[in-house]
């Protein structure tokens, strides 16, 4: 591959990294704000927490509708549309004047943000093939599990310039630098004789067991890590009086746990397995909770609930790539259109 070449890759690879990541890390930037955002819109803890549940809806109905959508007319203008619908869903959350508007818009802005989901892994499958998609896809996945942990730690540090609107502000921002890139360097990657519809796809990899049950694994793991996300602004900074910096760096060590895990899986899983790494993630995972549910139920100190929030969230990143790229690698070629099912499952929580 030549210089030219490597540089146009790698700028093709960012952006759909930077495509994925944007969805989670509008679930997740304003979680600090979220005692400031109840406040002032004078909503109660259950209707605040619904924001997040709306975004999340937003991002698993999202992908259905992408993935039919890109499969008919092409990558390019679905996901244009896509996020010029995020952009400006993003920008109306700022100025939304009580939380049920904001509930609503948050629908939105997370179905714009799906598109980038769907059609960066759909874009990974139109241009490669084998191993490399399995690696490619991996990585996307992963990006996917760190964006919302790294997002309270970026929102934490906004907050001490702005009020809790400004991070709406900085996400249509960033929506907008997105739809300008993606208009610019990202071509159409599926040509016009291979586009279908994309429901008779799905139904046939939903039937397959063997990647039904990878689904379920990642989307599970997924799901315990949203529960701790967005339960966590009230219980650490409500009930276990941390400050929204205090918050954040809590988000920042799980953040590191969970990039050590990953790390640790590309390096063992030549040797070990994807299966056995898989295995070892979700046994993680299942000592995380347990601890997390032991810590409630004896009102243990924190350090024991974040102790155990630790070992949950780390677990994230041995579980999520190797679902994946076990997911993507049984020898049949179906699996390689898997990405919207896949994505889907870890979205309806």
């Amino acid at each position: 591959m030549s210089n030219d070449a490597a540089g146009l890759h790698t700028r093709f690879i960012v952006l759909l990294a930077a495509l994925v990541a944007l969805g989670p890390l509008s679930i997740d930037g304003y979680l600090p704000g979220l005692p400031d955002l109840a406040g002032d819109l004078r909503a109660g803890a259950a209707a605040t927490q619904l924001t997040i549940t709306a975004c999340l809806a937003g991002l698993a109905i999202g992908q259905l509708i992408a993935g039919p959508l890109s499969d008919t007319y092409g990558r390019r203008r679905p996901l244009l549309a896509g996020l010029a619908l995020y952009t400006i869903a993003s920008a109306l959350c700022a100025v939304a004047p009580d939380v049920r508007t904001l509930v609503g818009l948050r629908l939105v802005q997370g179905i714009g943000g799906a598109f980038g989901i769907v059609i960066a892994n759909a874009m990974v499958r139109d241009r490669t093939s084998g191993t490399h998609t399995a690696r490619l896809f991996s990585a996307l996945t992963l990006i996917t599990g760190l964006a919302p942990v790294f997002a309270p730690v970026l929102g934490g540090q906004l907050l001490r310039v702005t009020a809790w609107p400004g991070i709406f502000v900085a996400l249509a921002v960033l929506g907008a630098v997105m739809l300008a890139a993606s208009a610019a360097g990202l071509p159409e990657t599926r040509p016009s004789a291979s586009r279908q519809p994309l429901p008779a796809v799905v139904g046939q990899l939903l039937s397959d067991r063997v990647f039904t049950g990878y689904v379920l694994a990642n989307g599970l793991v997924f799901a315990a890590m949203f529960a701790y996300i967005s339960g966590s602004p009230f219980v650490l900074q409500e009930i276990h009086g941390l400050s929204p910096q205090q918050y954040s760096a809590v988000f920042a060590v799980n953040a590191a746990g969970l990039i050590a895990a990953a790390q640790i899986s590309g390096r063992l899983v030549a040797r070990a397995g994807a299966r056995v790494l898989l295995l070892a993630g979700l046994l993680g995972a299942t000592a995380g909770g347990t601890t997390v549910l032991g810590a409630v139920l004896t009102r243990a100190p924190l350090p024991v609930l974040l102790t155990g929030l630790f070992v949950l969230v780390s677990s994230v990143g041995l579980v999520m790539p190797n679902a994946a790229a076990q997911a993507l690698g049984e020898p049949s070629g179906k699996t390689r259109s898997g990405a919207t099912p896949l994505g889907f499952h870890q979205f309806p929580f």
